[in-house]
């Protein structure tokens, strides 16, 4: 079975990522929420770094749920940062509760944020048809423009382009993958 080439096949953890998860579209909030606090973690880092204490977040992170997340104590952000288990970085601890703060605005405004993140496309799928990905689109110019217009952090075009890949909203596995 073919697979993308950037998947590292000694992986398992990669290999479900890639085959289960990977360009499938999303569209429950707190999935949404997820994928979008672990790509800003992954900024400077590799993804099998982030998926691997994936769980851990999840634990860490209330499961992500952006209501107890946007209001996280002081006292939230040191047991954050000092938890060996997840990425302990505090610009990212921080970017990640003001982040929530927005995606609840941006829930309230749009309905969801799904119906916001899927707006851009008007629902659909945009699937590549080269293997010459980018690392950024005009698309993901200008939802990273419009999330840093309402405040959120950790949110440029080339981490938006990769949540976009996560979420569904491209579909950018290789030709010959079985995925494609």
């Amino acid at each position: 079975m073919k697979r993308c080439k950037w998947v590292n096949e000694k992986s398992q953890i990669y290999i479900k990522y890639h085959d289960e998860e990977w360009g499938v579209p999303k569209y429950n909030d707190r999935d949404l929420f997820e994928l979008l606090v672990l790509e800003s973690f992954q900024a400077g880092l590799s993804w099998l770094t982030v998926l691997k204490k994936r769980e851990a977040f999840q634990k860490a992170y209330d499961n992500f749920d952006v209501n107890k997340v946007s209001q996280y104590s002081d006292n939230k952000i040191a047991e954050l940062l000092n938890n060996p288990n997840i990425i302990r970085s505090k610009s990212k601890i921080l970017a990640s509760i003001n982040n929530a703060k927005i995606f609840i605005q941006i829930q309230k405004e749009f309905g969801s944020f799904s119906n916001y993140i899927w707006s851009f496309t008007d629902g659909k799928v945009i699937k590549n048809t080269t293997d010459n990905l980018p690392v950024s689109t005009a698309l993901s110019d200008n939802i990273s423009k419009d999330l840093k217009k309402r405040g959120m952090k950790y949110t440029g075009t080339v981490i938006i382009y990769s949540y976009l890949q996560a979420i569904g909203v491209v579909n950018d596995h290789e030709t010959e993958c079985f995925k494609y």
